[in-house]
Parts: structure tokens; sequence; C-alpha cells
């Protein structure tokens, strides 16, 4: 018996010394967060109130970016507030070990709620897999004239208690009238007036997209503008309403200063009767657009003044950007071709000008020159501002004997500020005969020019005759002066004294 017991003692003695030594357990993850509410709140009929919702740390290190979100549930039934959103979230960028963040949220009691108990299911997650839901109960306040029928379910309400999915459920108190989402550090992203998180009654009319006939809109010509619009509330009603459109002024001086677009008949301004609750509308304009506009996307304007269901005036604005496109127009200078005519082997060079006349830079020209009896060449010319000349500059080589001209076709691609690729075609003629005809001499070619006429013969028998004709002339000169000659110096020996005279 003593044996068993000391084995026993042992063995409790182990255990214990095992346990030291073995780490606790993680806690799951839904743990490591919860969420908690000071009480059950009571929403009151068309009054909206805060919902707030503390973000508590249960463990021993930071948790970054906490995402709140409360669960609206497809049934509409199940959900008793307005929904002025697709979807209500709130962030804590980080929270300490420990440490407790309050979220807030903006709910307005739906119109057709009776008095009676919900019950929100709000979802959380964080870096780490972390994740998690707890569900609070609210207590909902029927419309005045309904009070009466469901005034039995008042004494019904029960205090404060919380359910959760996982966590504790402590209690931690928050203000109710907490100063937004900036407080601790959460950031608030959802619907609500001008981002502050109130879901209040007034409608909202939104613009969704739009579209333009013809889908490019080009500089100088007419377009229709279709915009789409939609009402954002689900439970009233626009009507009455008016639509102006304003377009930035464009223009270099006084003289050409005028907006963007105008209406190509009628006003900017256009009217609609209504748009029902949670419907959508569209509403389409005739637009001309300038023809100096340069090539970029240009903003409109479109300011909106409605009515609610009350007749309440309410005003709106928001702004479209449309795309102006300018065709690119340029000129070329006649063809500078030297030499005209080559041979097979050799080559000539082909210059012309490029005048860029558009409005748009012209990316990236390139010039190829093609032919059948030329090899194909490439020139790369660059970029071409607006009103610039570049010059083309390529040398062809003949690799084919041509029957007389031949046609030699350039063409030149650019890009646009898009990068979208355009060609250009302009053809030159060019002459190329056949392989060796430059080394021939020059009277050889000139007789081949002539279609095989004996020409050297001709000329050589030109030569001839007229050296034979020069010779018989200057011979006959010759003899006629010797002739000359001889009679003077006669006559001087007749006009002499004579021998006896001389003695």
């Amino acid at each position: 018996m003593k044996t068993i017991k000391k084995l026993l003692a042992a063995l409790i003695v182990s255990a214990v010394t095992a346990s030291t030594f073995l780490p606790f357990p993680a806690k799951a993850a839904g743990d490591q967060i919860t969420l908690e509410t000071s009480g059950v709140l009571t929403y009151q009929y068309q009054k909206p109130q805060k919902f707030v919702v503390n973000v508590k740390n249960n463990t021993d290190s930071e948790i970054k970016n906490i995402v709140v979100s409360p669960d609206m549930k497809d049934d509409v039934s199940q959900w008793p507030f307005k929904t002025e959103a697709q979807k209500y979230t709130a962030k804590i960028d980080a929270l300490a070990a420990k440490e407790t963040k309050p979220v807030e949220f903006n709910f307005t009691e739906r119109d057709d709620v009776p008095s009676t108990r919900y019950t929100l299911l709000f979802n959380f997650t964080a870096d780490g897999g972390i994740s998690g839901s707890q569900s609070f109960y609210v207590l909902t306040t029927a419309k005045p004239e309904d009070k009466k029928n469901n005034s039995g379910q008042d004494e019904q309400r029960r205090p404060a208690q919380v359910q959760t999915s996982s966590g504790s459920g402590e209690g931690v108190p928050a203000s109710a009238d907490a100063g937004g989402f900036s407080n601790g550090g959460a950031s608030y992203s959802g619907g609500g007036e001008e981002g502050s998180g109130s879901t209040g009654s007034v409608p909202r009319v939104i613009v969704t997209g739009f579209d333009t006939d013809p889908a490019e809109v080009r500089a100088g010509s007419n377009f229709k503008l279709t915009v789409h619009l939609k009402n954002t509330s689900k439970a009233t009603r626009v009507s009455n309403m008016l639509f102006d459109l304003k377009a930035p002024t464009e223009g270099a001086d006084e003289q050409t200063t005028s907006p963007a677009f105008l209406p190509s008949s009628g006003s900017s301004s256009i009217y609609l009767d209504g748009i029902k609750a949670g419907g959508a509308a569209d509403i389409t304009i005739q637009l001309n657009a300038k023809a100096d506009l340069l090539q970029k996307p240009y903003s409109i304007d479109l300011s909106m003044k409605y009515e609610d269901g009350n007749a309440a005036q309410i005003e709106g604005a928001s702004s479209i950007s449309i795309p102006v496109k300018q065709d690119a127009r340029f000129e070329f200078s006649e063809f500078e071709i030297s030499p005209e005519t080559i041979t097979v082997g050799e080559e000539a060079n082909v210059m012309c000008s490029l005048y860029n006349l558009g409005r748009i830079k012209l990316y990236n020209v390139k010039a190829s020159f093609e032919g059948k009896c030329v090899k194909k060449a490439e020139t790369f010319i660059g970029n071409v501002e607006s009103g610039a000349t570049a010059s083309i500059d390529a040398t062809l080589e003949g690799t084919k004997e041509s029957a007389g001209s031949e046609k030699v076709t350039m063409t030149l691609s650019y890009e646009d500020e898009a990068g979208k690729v355009s060609t250009m075609t302009k053809d030159l003629q060019i002459e190329v005969g056949p392989e060796g005809m430059n080394d021939m001499p020059a009277a050889e070619m000139e007789e081949t020019e002539q279609g095989g006429l004996p020409v050297i013969p001709i000329a050589i028998a030109v030569i001839i005759v007229a050296a034979a004709a020069a010779a018989v002339i200057i011979i006959k000169k010759k003899k006629k002066k010797q002739m000359a000659d001889k009679e003077e110096e006669l006559l001087n020996e007749l006009d002499g004294p004579s021998e006896d005279e001389r003695e």
C-alpha cells in the first residue's frame, strides 16, 4: 500500500513539474479581439443616433489594421436602419496590447420599423488572420401613429445585454457623443453626408458614368453627351430637377477665348422631371468641341438642383472628364533625288522635308522606302513638335534593272500620345540601269543611247574630211604666197641699176 502511495505521489510531482515547462495554449483568433458596447440603445423615429463599438485588444502585442463592419443582411426586414451606403466600415490602424478604442456608426431608423428589439451583428478582421463577430441588441420606436398599437411591447424591453460568438463580453464604458472616427486612431469609410458617416434622409443624386457619341470626341466636331444618374435614396423620390453644364474656358487670346464645349443648339441647361427612389435616369445634350483644343482630357462641371418629397430644395455638383482628340496634319516637300539614274549596286540619295501643320506632337517618326528595283531602306526621324520641320534623308541602292523609271513608295509611320501608330505614304520615281553601265566610254554610251547608230565612224569621217579640206586650203595659200614672193623679187631686179652703172 505504501508503495502504491509512493508511486502516485511521484506521478503527481512529475505532472506538476512537466506542466511548468509546457506553454499555455494560445487564444483562439476570435478571443484576441472583443467588441463591446455600453448598453442597449433605443432609436427614435427619424432621429439619427451614433452606435459606439469599443474594440479591445486582449493580447500582449499590438494588432494592426482592424476593420469593423455591421452585417446589414440580405433580408431588409432584419436591418432596422436606412441604408445610404453599400457598406459601412470603421478601421483602426493599430491597437496596442490590452488597449481599447471606440469606433462609431451613425444609423437612422427606417420609417416602417415597429417598436421592437433587433439584433445587430458586427464582423471584424485584422492582420495575422484574426477575425470574428459579435452581436448586440437595439430597441426601435415606431412612427407616432403606430406607437399605441405597439405600446405593449415597450414593457418587454430588457436591460442591456450582449451576445457574443467569441470573446468575454466585458463592459467598457464609452461616450455616446464621442467626437468622430479620428478619435483613438480609427478611420471611417462608408455612406453618409459628405463622408461624415451621417445617414440622414436627404436624398442624394450621383453621376454613375457617361457616354459620348461618337466614342472619340475630335476637336472641331459635334458629339452627343449622355450622363447616367442615380438616386441613392431607397425611400425618397426626387423631382423638378435642373442640371447645368459648365466647360472650362480655352483660348490663346481674347479673340479666341471661349468654353471648350458649347451646345450645338439650345442652352447648357437640362430639365428632368424626376427619379424614383433607388432609380436611375439619363440626361443628354448635343455639344461642339472647339477646333483649336489641344489633345487632352477636359473637365465639365455639372451642377444639380432638385426637390425631395417634402419640396425641400437640394443642390449638388459633380464633374466628368472628356478626352479630346486632334487629327494629325502634315505635308511633305518635293523629293530631291541625286542621281535620278543609277545602276545595279549603285546608290542614290533621297531627301525631303516633313512639315507638322497640326496641333499634336508626332512621336517616333520613321520613314521606310520600298520598290521593285531598290533595296528596302529605313530612317528614324524622332519626335516632331507641332509647327516644326524635320528632314528625311535616305540612301537607296539599286538591286534590279528597271524598264524606265520605277515607282518607289515612302511609308511614314508615327505615334500619338496614346501610342497609337498611324501611317502615310508618298511615291517617287527612280531609274536603275544594268550593272557596269557606267564603266563604258562616254562615246560608246552615247552610241548605245542612240540605238546602235555608227556615231563614231561618222565622227571620224567628218574629222578626216575637215582635215583634208584644211590641208588643201593651207597648201593653196602657201603656193600663192611663194609665187607672190618670186614676182616681187623679179620686179626688184628690173628696177635696180645696171652692171655698167655699178662699175
